[in-house]
């Protein structure tokens, strides 16, 4: 009799542990999905990914933003396919930030989005809501957020860029112009290479 129970208990922690074991690998597999999804959000991403092909990516850096805790690059991209010729524009956007790294990615055809949207988030009043307090915020194709939040009773409005798990960056005004200043050169450089092609 004891030895059918231990049978029967033994039996019940093997399908816990299968149980277990099973919730691991899915979430493995979903999160290694997520990660595939997430850098085929961009054109330049998917033109980047294709195989049995040589793709040559050009890149530029234009320059850094420092802030107290992080540091923003950007770098303009040429990714060119040597087997038909064709090439595609855009820029990357790398943070480094309390021991965090990310690097977006963003579309040439993003770009002029993106400049009239830091233009207006970096405009931003009170006056965009009848509440205390706002959070407003552009959001690229590969999820880098450039964010604008105001709080009457902090006092105040700033501004923030996010890129996927890391650490909301502050951006005093004149580091968030000089970070506008930096996407337009980067747009302007590659304004000059597509017309020369």
């Amino acid at each position: 009799m004891n030895r059918e129970i231990n049978i029967f208990q033994s039996e019940g922690i093997m399908r816990k542990i299968c149980v277990v074991l099973i919730a691991i690998a899915c979430s493995l597999a979903c999160a290694g999905r997520a990660q595939d999804t997430n850098a085929l959000k961009t054109e330049i991403g998917i033109f980047e990914s294709q195989t049995g092909v040589v793709i040559v990516k050009g890149f530029g850096q234009v320059g850094s933003v420092s802030t107290g805790g992080a540091v923003i690059s950007v770098r303009c991209k040429e990714s060119t396919s040597l087997a038909t010729g064709r090439k595609d524009y855009g820029i990357a956007v790398e943070i480094e930030a309390n021991q965090w790294q990310g690097r977006a990615i963003v579309d040439y055809d993003e770009l002029d989005a993106l400049l009239n949207g830091m233009d207006s988030l970096g405009k931003m009043t009170y006056g965009v809501t009848g509440l205390p307090g706002f959070d407003a915020a552009f959001t690229t194709k590969s999820g880098l957020q450039f964010i604008a939040y105001g709080n009457k009773q902090q006092g105040g409005i700033r501004t923030f860029l996010q890129y996927d798990d890391g650490p909301r960056v502050s951006l005093a005004s004149d580091q968030w112009v000089q970070l506008v200043n930096l996407i337009g050169q980067a747009r302007a450089t590659l304004d000059s290479l597509r017309a020369s092609k």
